[in-house]
């Protein structure tokens, strides 16, 4: 294979794991492992997901409320946008206690239903000024970042010290 096959490979892989860590639910929990399958190292999969996952963030602080207005506006979406509302709300007292720090946290704990889809939504929410919301969901989402490509490191050396053994 040469060099510029060898790129569209690269770049194919490097934006597979891109388009993964935007994604809601997967973000870049997903897209860290996704990566790291893919042969990257957990570094470089750390980096990519990171600028996939964060993409999204102003866009959706921005467009988030008038979006749900619209759309609640549409029967078929009402009850969607209203589960969705309170089972953020209900997932976000950490938030309402603790502010900037309490947001941090929630988007940096990797469990389901926390990650920076839902701590923007509840950010938006909780009426959290922009210049409040977006720093704490970058810490946030940078120390999950950092769990998951530690947790990578370390099953990319469990599988290379089992495969040497076999």
């Amino acid at each position: 294979m040469g060099f510029l096959g060898r790129f569209i490979e690269i770049m194919t892989i490097e934006l597979t794991v891109l388009l993964t860590a935007a994604m809601p639910i997967i973000e870049l929990r997903g897209a860290i492992p996704v990566g790291v399958s893919l042969g990257m190292s957990p570094l470089h999969a750390f980096i990519i997901s990171f600028i996939g996952s964060i993409l999204p963030v102003p866009f959706l602080i921005f467009t988030i409320r008038p979006i749900f207005k619209a759309l609640k506006q549409l029967k078929f979406f009402r009850g969607f946008i209203e589960r969705i509302t309170d089972k953020t709300l209900m997932r976000s007292g950490r938030i309402q206690r603790y502010g900037f720090w309490g947001l941090i946290l929630f988007v940096a704990i990797p469990l389901p239903g926390t990650g920076v889809w839902t701590g923007t939504l509840a950010s938006v929410l909780l009426d959290l000024r922009f210049k409040m919301a977006f720093p704490a969901i970058f810490i946030g989402n940078l120390m999950a970042g950092l769990i998951v490509m530690s947790l990578s490191q370390g099953a990319v050396r469990t599988i290379n010290i089992f495969s040497g053994l076999f």
